[in-house]
């Protein structure tokens, strides 16, 4: 049962009514789904996604200014034309 197409519900009596969705007791309608069946209203949606979860700044642009400082120090290895990208990145960000 590793697909989760909908299925028929499981349900057997009574009329199936509303979308068809997967519960932890198999695929049910919203008539015969956990909430119905205990006699509770449907619960609505959750507040989703914070507003500002995608403009967030990301940890990896933050370690890159760090490595451009640690290149251009000369703390870290590497070629000529990245010490000479990470010094320039480096003395644009002070001035």
């Amino acid at each position: 049962m590793s697909a989760r197409t909908p299925e028929p519900c499981d349900g057997l009596t009574g009329e199936h009514t509303g979308p068809v969705r997967f519960y932890v007791t198999g695929w049910k309608c919203s008539t015969h789904s956990p909430w119905a069946l205990a006699g509770l209203k449907e619960p609505t949606p959750g507040p989703g996604m914070p507003a500002a979860a995608w403009t967030t700044p990301s940890p990896l642009s933050d370690s890159r200014v760090h490595d451009a400082r640690a290149i251009a120090s000369g703390k870290r290895r590497s070629n000529p034309a990245a010490y000479r990208a990470a010094q320039a990145a480096v003395h644009h960000e002070t001035t």
